[in-house]
C-alpha cells in the first residue's frame, strides 16, 4: 500500500528537514566538516587501541615475570576488565 503526501505536506516535511539540518549545522559549527571531525576521530580511536595494546603487552610480560596470572596483575593494580 502505498500512501501519498499532498504537495503541502511533502513542502513542511522538507522544510522540518531542512531546519533539522541546519540546527544539526549550528550544534557542530558552521565552518565544521563532519568528515573531517569522523576522520579525526578514527584516527584518535586507532591511537588508543594501539597504546591500549601495547599495555596488555606490557602486563603480560609483568605477569610472566612475576610467574602470576595477567588477572592478578589486574587486580594487584585495581585495574577492572575494561581498563
Amino acid at each position: 500500500m502505498h500512501v501519498t503526501m499532498s504537495e503541502k505536506k511533502q513542502q513542511e516535511r522538507i522544510a522540518a528537514l531542512q531546519e533539522e539540518v541546519h540546527e544539526l549545522q549550528r550544534k557542530l559549527g558552521e565552518n565544521e566538516d563532519a568528515a573531517k571531525i569522523v576522520s579525526r576521530h578514527i584516527k584518535l580511536l586507532h591511537r588508543y587501541n594501539e597504546a591500549k595494546d601495547a599495555a596488555q603487552i606490557l602486563i603480560g610480560r609483568l605477569a610472566a615475570h612475576r610467574q602470576t596470572t595477567i588477572s592478578q596483575i589486574h587486580k594487584d593494580y585495581g585495574l577492572t576488565k575494561d581498563d
